[in-house]
């Protein structure tokens, strides 16, 4: 079993370099209280959204638009990008980065409200990807919801799912921990899913509905 050295994890995150715009939305998130997406974490986004040429994806967890920038990115032309806040000052500063990006805004749904409450009324088996990235002890709720809305095939993936590396340390017992580490735990063995989690920015759990 080989271990990662810090020094190739560093590189490995930092290997696509931050454009302007994501520069620009990251440090207007970062004012505001929004932290952004890791820097290995949105190169991945991207990725994983021109693979699976994702034409209809949900985000859980607008922040100030860096990681719906990344997606948008990786999605086919017309691609429509669904996302969810309660924070309309993030949400503004969303709108804000997707407009300063050369988007066009019938490419981008931003819906404001408790995402608990948004989701429930969202259309069954529509969405090809969908990412959660909001607040952690809601996310096996909001998987609950992720799963109905995928299609088959279609792709889920959940942020800091190592959690400023405390998932991984059995001895961290606080509430958010516990919570991703069983809702982890929980994906993996399901029969319905293909599951990876990478050591990508603060953990990134992917999983394919079959």
């Amino acid at each position: 079993m080989t271990s990662i050295k810090p020094a190739s994890w560093s590189y490995a995150e930092e290997f696509v370099p931050e454009s302007e715009i994501h520069e620009k939305a990251r440090l207007r998130g970062e004012a505001m209280g929004a932290s952004a997406v890791g820097a290995g974490t949105g190169p991945a986004l991207r990725m994983l959204a021109a693979a699976t040429q994702a034409m209809s994806v949900c985000e859980i967890g607008t922040g100030a638009g860096s990681s719906g920038l990344w997606l948008l990115e990786g999605m086919p032309d017309g691609g429509v990008l669904t996302t969810i806040d309660l924070e309309t000052e993030h949400q503004r500063a969303a709108k804000d980065a997707f407009a300063e990006a050369g988007i066009p805004h019938q490419r981008t749904r931003v819906i404001a409200g408790r995402a608990l409450d948004v989701l429930p009324r969202m259309t069954d088996g529509a969405y090809d990807l969908v990412l959660i990235d909001a607040d952690k002890s809601e996310y096996p709720a909001y998987t609950e919801h992720a799963l109905r809305l995928l299609r088959k095939g279609g792709v889920l993936v959940l942020d800091n799912m190592l959690w400023h590396d405390q998932v991984a340390d059995p001895a961290a017992r606080d509430d958010k921990t516990v919570t991703l580490r069983d809702l982890g735990k929980s994906l993996r063995d399901r029969e319905d899913l293909l599951v990876s989690l990478l050591p990508v920015g603060d953990g990134l759990l992917v999983a394919v509905k079959q």
